[in-house]
């Protein structure tokens, strides 16, 4: 399975005489941005069963607000949690969240900024991308995922049965699951570090994952002008040589998550040294205290192609991006400014 790849060569087109030999550049500017005091008026608050078979209720909006397991803070960070209050008579599922954004998207660079991911005993938290229309038509692709006090995250491509790469009805639904090295990318120690910023990549060259625990995050990320190029190897990539990336992952919402037990969690509690049985440390609110999000932010950037040569509409053109990316640096400095007031 070719999963991790080098962006293929890409074929020069054919220039006119007067044109010089310059490479195009693609940049990325800002589409969305959802943070703050604003963060849910655009997501939508789901309140189906879980069809991962978690024992959770995901519980509506108001009862979310109401309850304490949404909202956000006087310093602008948005927090989601499952319930960490309530003891539970047993068999009783335990409320919890999962939202999912109005908008749509088919490509971007998505970057999550966030102190905290939810982890724990039973936990099973997601960042992830979902496709329109009938699971999985248009394909899932899994950002952030893990279970219990893991340490490691775990990026997964979810597709139609036609990919025998990342098939979602073979193999117990494992798709194309990539696992991070690093012991900060999931889990307390992640936690510990003071969180950090996730990026997913998502073009016809592939989709990428990078992650950078907080002390790591480039400067590009920072100043909200992100270039990839500059970040090194991806933690995880899916090549188009591996899958036909336009075809398999289609009209994305932005999803996030925590459930309990279910096909994962349950299935591995056994293994991963928690005590008891999953369903026993459910009824238990103290086992759920870290299972929580807390986000600074979630940027969405669509790309722009700096075209290359001398010719006077790559230079309008160029001037043109240039605008608009002095636009995307001024709005991100007046955001920073006042989160500070």
């Amino acid at each position: 399975m070719n999963l991790l790849s080098s962006r293929p060569d890409i074929a020069s087109s054919k220039r006119s005489p007067q044109y010089n030999s310059v490479e195009n550049t693609t940049v990325w500017v800002i589409q969305d941005t959802y943070e703050g005091q604003n963060f849910f008026d655009t997501f939508v608050f789901y309140t189906g069963t879980d069809p991962t078979n978690g024992m959770v209720t995901f519980v509506d909006q108001q009862t979310a607000f109401s309850n304490g397991l949404a909202y956000v803070t006087s310093s602008d960070k948005v927090i989601m949690k499952g319930d960490n209050t309530t003891w539970l008579p047993a068999g009783v599922n335990r409320s919890s969240v999962r939202i999912s954004s109005q908008a749509m998207y088919n490509t971007g660079l998505f970057v999550l900024d966030l102190d905290m991911a939810p982890w724990g005993c039973g936990v099973w938290p997601a960042f992830w991308t979902l496709g329109s229309g009938a699971w999985p038509w248009n394909g899932e692709i899994d950002i952030i995922e893990g279970v219990h006090d893991n340490e490691h995250n775990q990026v997964t491509w979810h597709t139609a049965p036609d990919n025998l790469q990342c098939n979602a009805f073979i193999n117990n639904n494992a798709g194309c699951g990539i696992t991070e090295w690093s012991r900060a990318s999931y889990g307390p120690y992640f936690d510990s570090q003071g969180g950090g910023v996730f990026a997913m990549k998502w073009d016809t060259n592939g989709i990428a994952v990078w992650s950078f625990y907080r002390a790591a995050i480039p400067q590009d990320i920072i100043q909200g002008l992100p270039d990839p190029s500059n970040w090194g190897e991806p933690v995880a990539e899916l090549a188009p040589s591996s899958c036909d990336i336009t075809q398999y992952f289609a009209n994305h919402s932005i999803v996030f998550d925590i459930t309990f037990c279910g096909d994962w969690a349950g299935n591995s509690y056994a293994t991963s040294g928690c005590p008891g049985t999953c369903a026993d440390i459910l009824m238990d609110p103290s086992h759920f205290v870290n299972a929580s999000w807390i986000i600074n932010s979630l940027k969405v950037y669509k790309s722009a192609t700096l075209l290359g040569g001398s010719s006077e509409a790559a230079s309008r053109h160029f001037i043109s991006v240039l605008t608009i990316l002095w636009i995307a640096a001024v709005v991100a400095t007046l955001q920073t400014l006042l989160s500070a007031l």
